[in-house]
């Protein structure tokens, strides 16, 4: 039966190739979907790992973890030095990593932190930022850049970056008196690091030491020299990120500084603001699954309207299988295994299909959006959702077979005119 389905399906080589190419598309946007938003997920949860609290301006939990880990939206204010002094001293603080945002070069945000930051900072399975080339700060106006950064805009060690006011790509107000110079790219880590400029605490200061308000002083245009000479200490930061001795005592340490009585701030632990971030997102991701699943149908409707609308036109072919012995369920089979054969084949071609987007497209959703995808093998997930339109394609083929069954016993020999 499986050859004769072949046959006839190869006898309407046409129309079998449009329903295969149907559902071919629908399992491959499925696929590409699932793949899609099971790396985001990854790449969102492995951007920062080791940090046990992060620490802002009273805010909320989703903001301030958007902005101090992912670069995306703006602080609702600063965290004064002394406060940051005070958290450093607590006994059960390990390390702490200052981070100072608000300035950007040509689209990527410039951070302002010291070497712990290169030092503590981890990312995916506990693995440490990495230079590939060059050195860390040396100098007030060195500067050490993601790859993302030295890729797309092509910089290499020696290269002056002029800072600007802001974190729009159009900069209206630029630091061009104090320059820095890229003293060391970092290794790609598939995270926001790759896009950010990276400069010492003292040289955000330097940059900003004649400017009042936003606005440069008129007349003032302190030299790099003096700069250099300058006791220069930061007054407030944006956020910070918390190492403790013990995991043991981050609810503790957490209550203490969300009830700091110096001034307001908040510390969140990453995990659980990533989950409240996935919550929000939930919606998103459920419309898009929504989208895939509507196309799949679409394919398998496509699939039953081609063997419905053949009906007609093999009543010969149904008399002739009649005539030499078969009988009617051998007819509801044969339909039965056409559509399952058609589904197969379009499983086959949209998985090769998923394949090659994510082949073609890891590269552009790498540079544009940080994000990493991988070829791998279907997991449990992937393999369930093929099971399921597998089973789905032959049950759309029953409703044929059934009224192809049923037209045979009707008929048997005989032929409408």
């Amino acid at each position: 039966m499986i050859k004769l389905a072949y046959k006839s399906l190869t006898n309407r080589w046409q129309s079998a190739v449009l329903a295969a190419l149907a559902i071919t598309m629908s399992v491959a946007l499925i696929l590409t979907v699932e793949k899609v938003r099971r790396e985001a997920r990854n790449s969102f949860t492995q951007t920062v790992s080791g940090t046990d609290l992060i620490i802002g301006a009273r805010s909320g939990s989703v903001q301030l973890l958007l902005y101090s880990v992912f670069r995306i939206g703006n602080a609702t204010n600063n965290i004064s030095m002394e406060s940051v002094d005070d958290i450093r001293d607590r006994a059960a603080v390990d390390w702490l990593i200052p981070l100072s945002l608000g300035d950007s070069h040509a689209g990527f945000r410039v951070l302002g932190t010291n070497e712990d930051y290169f030092s503590h900072y981890r990312f995916g399975s506990d693995q440490q930022i990495q230079l590939s080339s060059g050195y860390l700060f040396n100098d007030l106006f060195d500067a050490v850049i993601g790859s993302q950064v030295a890729k797309k805009l092509g910089y290499k060690l020696g290269d002056e970056i002029v800072a600007a006011h802001g974190t729009g790509r159009v900069a209206l107000v630029k630091h061009e008196r104090q320059p820095f110079v890229v003293s060391g790219i970092l290794k790609p880590t598939g995270t926001p690091v790759d896009s950010t400029i990276h400069v010492s605490l003292q040289g955000i200061e330097a940059m900003h030491i004649d400017w009042r308000n936003g606005a440069n002083v008129k007349g003032a245009g302190t030299d790099a020299e003096t700069l250099r000479s300058m006791e220069l200490k930061p007054t407030a930061v944006t956020a910070v990120l918390v190492g403790l001795k013990s995991r043991a005592q981050v609810f503790r340490e957490q209550r203490a500084i969300n009830t700091y009585r110096e001034e307001p701030l908040l510390a969140i632990l990453p995990g659980v603001a990533l989950q409240e971030l996935w919550n929000l997102m939930s919606v998103a991701e459920m419309a898009l699954m929504i989208i895939s699943i509507c196309v799949v149908v679409a394919g398998l409707v496509n699939l039953m309207s081609v063997l419905l609308a053949g009906l007609n036109e093999r009543r010969r072919e149904m008399a002739i299988l009649r005539s030499t012995g078969a009988r009617p369920a051998h007819v509801f089979q044969l339909l039965c295994i056409e559509s399952t054969l058609l589904t197969f084949i379009g499983i086959v071609a949209g998985l090769l299909f998923h394949y090659l987007l994510i082949s073609l497209g890891s590269v552009f959703l790498q540079e544009r959006f940080g994000l990493s995808l991988n070829l791998s093998l279907p997991n449990l997930r992937d393999i369930s959702i093929l099971l399921a339109i597998a089973l789905a394609g032959l049950i759309a083929g029953t409703l044929p077979a059934l009224q192809a069954y049923r037209t045979s016993l009707s008929d048997g020999l005989s032929q409408r005119h």
